[in-house]
């Protein structure tokens, strides 16, 4: 197993690339935190499936647009299975509105799921990893955030941040041992494209050049490979998993 006896902590681990991603790093031995912010049911459910597994799994819940949440959600997980060794910062929310309709108090919400509550999370645990001088992290950003989308600009400039937080982070913590990078999702079959009318998600998916959706679990190879040491000389990297549709303008 990659990683025997890691913990890790995945953002929105309740559904979507989260579950796919705490599912695959526990069947590599890892005890997961599964943050979810209302829907307990499915959390619990992921927690469920890892104890099958064979490893421990505890639900934990939290806003992560809010700072003082986020420090307790961390000393929980911490108390509970250990200092967290992997962070999947996955939490986040399209919340799609065209230009004329956008709201400032729309921006506020989304920036702060999509950036801010990144940050929150990164912030909380990279003391724990800075003192054991070993930690993995990944920041789950979006092709949005490199190619205009419509109906997404806050979405897309809070994704942006979420790649150049990462650039920005990975020389301050490579000194400690502490590798950081991203990964930039196209179109996944998750909750979130359910937010979209079926004609924009069929022309999501026609132009596509490979021609479908991807699914979460490809999204979680990616992930688990950038916290493997199989991307041991990789940090500060995005990696592009889009099906080709970056290529779309």
């Amino acid at each position: 197993m990659k990683f025997q006896g890691r913990v890790a902590l995945v953002t929105g681990g309740s559904r979507g690339i989260g579950k796919a991603t705490a599912l695959k790093l526990a069947g590599e031995g890892v005890n997961v935190a599964v943050h979810y912010s209302r829907a307990i049911d499915k959390a619990e459910a992921v927690c469920e499936q890892i104890h099958g597994i064979g490893q421990k799994a505890i639900p934990v819940q939290a806003d992560i647009a809010d700072r003082d949440a986020v420090s307790r959600l961390a000393g929980e997980v911490t108390k509970e299975l250990g200092t967290i060794d992997l962070l999947v910062n996955n939490a986040g929310d399209v919340g799609n509105m065209t230009f004329d309709e956008l709201t400032p108090e729309h921006w506020d919400r989304i920036v702060a799921i999509n950036l801010t509550g990144p940050f929150n999370v990164l912030w909380a645990v990279k003391r724990g990893m800075i003192e054991q001088r070993f930690g993995r992290i990944v920041n789950v950003s979006s092709i949005a955030a490199l190619a205009v989308r419509p109906n997404q600009l806050p979405y897309a400039a809070a994704k942006a941040g979420v790649i150049s937080l990462t650039k920005s982070c990975c020389g301050p913590l490579a000194q400690y041992n502490i590798r950081i990078n991203s990964v930039a999702p196209g179109a996944i079959a998750t909750d979130m494209l359910g937010e979209v009318s079926p004609e924009m998600a069929e022309q999501l998916r026609a132009t596509t050049p490979l021609g479908r959706f991807g699914e979460p679990e490809e999204m979680a190879d990616v992930i688990v490979f950038l916290l493997s040491e199989e991307s041991s000389y990789m940090t500060g990297a995005t990696v592009i998993a889009s099906g080709g549709r970056i290529l779309i303008p």
